[in-house]
């Protein structure tokens, strides 16, 4: 057996990417150590490696972006070398620099390489000077608002604004008119030097209805720079990426090979090593423009190595320790199809607010072409201090329809407990027709949902086997349960949805066996045969209607109502009897009411900016402040017109979850 490529290397990150470096190395025989914060010290990495080191409290720039805590730590271990995965200090050129100062090995580019691509000004000068394709923009750092005016006047509008340094959708926005190129510039600047301690900013000509399409690179210190296949990830929200998929259904071979000649040419141009990722937009003629490079492993690796096969982390780890990469460009072919769903912690049905929480509750689903990059377990926290990625959930197929096949099912046996997530958001994407089409642009998610996603809408059919299937889970339980005398192996329920029995439906129940029923409208038919595998108080139900099968899940039940989820959407099912259901119509709804004059916080954070004042009338929808949490700025809104009575907060406080922020008359 070989000797390992190092001994020990420390891992300079947390979380999903952090156990997925560490799988590789121990994969190869190497060491692992890991580094976390006080919030972290329970946390899968810290379990996964070989040993693991504190560096400070949770925030992360006492922890996690610190050098000095990183490099005493691999001095500590014995570790020679540094993998930083994505984010923190990833991207930044000092880091590498200190590495490289205390002679330990740094497992990406030289640190000239990440300075001029991670500035966005600089990388746009030496793209043209290779001849790669650039997006029309002004090449310099723009200062003042009249130096954004006078580019979107001459360009035209829309502009893009956006940060020089740094990524991951922060810092940027597009700007239609001149009122919102002074908003912007002012906001991007301030998102920008909070992300990444600089305010320098660039504008260029945003196009419209692109596609983002990417191209992966691997170099080595031997001279070899290949690209391997693109990847799609025109599925974004807040300019950042949800679904992403390889290879794009756009693009034919000659663009490919285009693409990928002028991502080696970018590579080349600033004596790349390591893995790197050359983000384009491109327009529905498949013309292609450079965005910018990314001078790291990309959060959405795992779909090119699902269609090549290649273990990127190992490539990068071979280039690190100078010997040649282990793949030429012609050992590249494209293998079927992957899709990848970012789990994410939020609420998508207002407006992608992050969700704090111990997941009380947590099953990944398993099976051929299924893989799950996660960095949580069971009884884990998802904090304030960190982004709320919950798992890069990802299918193969032959094909994209059976990728996405893949997808839709892994998706509806994914259980998460205890917090909010966008399972239900994913699902419905994925099942689009104008998905599975492959008609896919950046602003995808606003056009389907230009209201905003509420929730699945359940067909006819759909509606009727979940409640077929609600009255055998009943039945089942209550022969479960039955203490006296012989249970019954048939029923007659009358099932609803909601507190108001919405669309109620009389259905029959005859329990064949464990798993199989009869189900009619009424005792003497027509019946349909049923199979449903599911354990009593199990969160999997399996439905098999003889045609296909349907995966639900079992929230709980108080005797008479079910917490179902079906495509992603948690529904209450009320299964009753002939005499409840009679009495249930007389009894009214509860009505809630929600206290509209008492702003609350939704979760832990900073207050960034407050937009109101006392005495000034505002109207529901208006922004009253910003709190920031989760790395994320979120616009806090009245839900009533009102006048402001208070600012119970100043500038800069830090606030708890539900603690009142401004109250209204």
């Amino acid at each position: 057996m070989p000797a390992p490529i190092f001994d020990k290397v420390l891992v300079a990150n947390r979380g999903e990417i952090a156990c997925r470096v560490m799988a590789t190395c121990q994969r190869l025989g190497i060491k692992t150590v890991a580094v976390y914060s006080t919030a972290d010290e329970q946390a899968k990495h810290v379990k996964v490696a070989d040993e693991g080191v504190c560096i400070g409290p949770p925030a992360s720039v006492e922890s996690y972006l610190c050098i000095d805590k990183i490099v005493d730590a691999c001095k500590k271990t014995g570790a020679q070398a540094v993998h930083p995965g994505y984010g923190f200090l990833s991207e930044n050129g000092e880091f590498q620099a200190a590495l490289h100062k205390n002679n330990i090995i740094f497992v990406g580019p030289d640190a000239h390489s990440i300075e001029a691509m991670g500035d966005k000004i600089e990388s746009k000068r030496l793209a043209h000077s290779a001849g790669v394709t650039c997006i029309p923009g002004f090449i310099g750092e723009v200062k003042t608002h009249e130096d954004v005016l006078k580019f979107a006047r001459e360009v035209g509008y829309p502009v893009m604004i956006k940060a020089s340094g740094g990524g991951g959708g922060k810092g940027m926005r597009v700007a239609y008119n001149d009122s919102q190129c002074v908003e912007y510039y002012d906001m991007c600047r301030e998102e920008a030097k909070a992300a990444f301690n600089s305010d320098k900013m660039l504008v260029e000509k945003f196009i419209e209805n692109p596609r983002h399409i990417e191209i992966q690179v691997i170099a080595d210190r031997r001279g070899n720079t290949l690209y391997l296949p693109e990847r799609e990830c025109s599925i974004q929200r807040r300019n950042q990426k949800v679904i992403e998929e390889a290879p794009s259904v756009l693009l034919d071979a000659k663009t490919r090979k285009a693409m990928g000649e002028e991502a080696v040419a970018m590579a080349r141009a600033v004596q790349y090593v390591s893995a790197g990722t050359v983000e384009n937009v491109v327009n529905p003629q498949k013309q292609f423009y450079f965005l910018e490079m990314n001078t790291r492993l990309q959060v959405e690796h795992p779909i090119t190595e699902e269609i090549t096969g290649i273990d990127l982390v190992e490539q990068m780890l071979r280039a690190a320790a100078d010997l040649p990469l282990s793949i030429t460009q012609d050992d590249i072919k494209i293998n079927g199809h992957a899709t990848e769903c970012r789990v994410y912690a939020e609420d998508p049905m207002k407006n992608y607010f992050p969700s704090i929480g111990r997941l009380t509750m947590y099953q990944e689903p398993t099976g051929p072409g299924v893989r799950c990059d996660s960095g949580i377990i069971e009884g884990s926290q998802i904090s304030v201090y960190y982004d709320p990625l919950i798992c890069k959930l990802s299918t193969w197929g032959k094909d994209r329809a059976a990728c996405i096949e893949r997808m839709e099912k892994a998706l509806d046996e994914y259980v998460i407990r205890g917090l909010r997530h966008n399972i239900c958001l994913l699902r419905d994407v994925v099942t689009e027709p104008r998905y599975q089409s492959g008609n896919l642009t950046t602003n995808y998610l606003p056009e389907q949902y230009p209201n905003g996603f509420k929730k699945a809408e359940l067909t006819a059919e759909e509606t009727q086997l979940m409640y077929e299937a609600a009255a055998c889970m009943h039945l089942k339980r209550e022969r479960t349960h039955y203490t006296q005398g012989i249970a019954p192996s048939e029923r007659q329920f009358y099932v609803s949805v909601g507190a108001r029995q919405e669309g109620e439906m009389p259905v029959y129940v005859q329990q064949l066996d464990d798993s199989h029923f009869e189900v009619a409208a009424s005792k003497s038919g027509p019946f349909k045969k049923l199979e449903m595998a599911w354990k009593v108080s199990y969160p999997i139900i399996r439905v098999n209607d003889g045609e296909k099968e349907t995966v639900l899940q079992f929230w709980g039940t108080n005797e008479v109502t079910y917490g179902i989820q079906m495509k992603g959407t948690t529904f209450d099912v009320n299964v009753m009897s002939d005499l409840q259901s009679v009495l249930g119509h007389f009894v009214p709804a509860v009505e809630i009411t929600v206290n509209t004059k008492q702003i609350l916080s939704p979760m832990p954070g900073v207050i960034v900016a407050i937009k109101v004042q006392p005495g000034q009338t505002v109207v529901a929808g208006e922004e009253l402040l910003t709190l920031e949490a989760m790395k994320m700025r979120n616009k806090i809104h009245a839900q009533a017109d009102g006048k402001v009575k208070e600012i119970k907060v100043t500038l800069g406080a830090t606030v708890e979850d539900s603690e009142v922020l401004v109250e209204l008359e």
